[in-house]
């Protein structure tokens, strides 16, 4: 079920906004930091996820798969690598 509330583009600036009700961005979870996507005439305002949020969950999905490993073959050691390093 969708809810319609009726506002009006205020001005800030030489830029629009909209009010949005603490009971709106409560339901939906709002926080400072939102994405705004065009569809069509559309606007659809939602809460902007963590970055790498699923990471870790993608690193274990691609481990279970044995898509974890590196892509290049190790570089051979350079003489700052043979100095400066103290391998274990």
């Amino acid at each position: 079920m969708s809810t319609v509330i009726k506002t009006r583009l205020i001005r800030i600036g030489n830029s629009h906004g909209i009010r949005i009700p603490k009971t709106v961005r409560d339901q939906v979870g709002l926080t400072d930091d939102i994405e705004i996507e065009i569809q069509g005439a559309q606007l659809i305002v939602r809460p902007s996820g963590a970055p790498r949020a699923a990471w870790s969950v993608q690193f274990r999905q691609m481990a279970a798969q044995g898509d974890d490993t590196l892509l290049d073959a190790t570089p051979p050691p350079t003489d700052w690598d043979d100095s400066e390093w103290e391998w274990a």
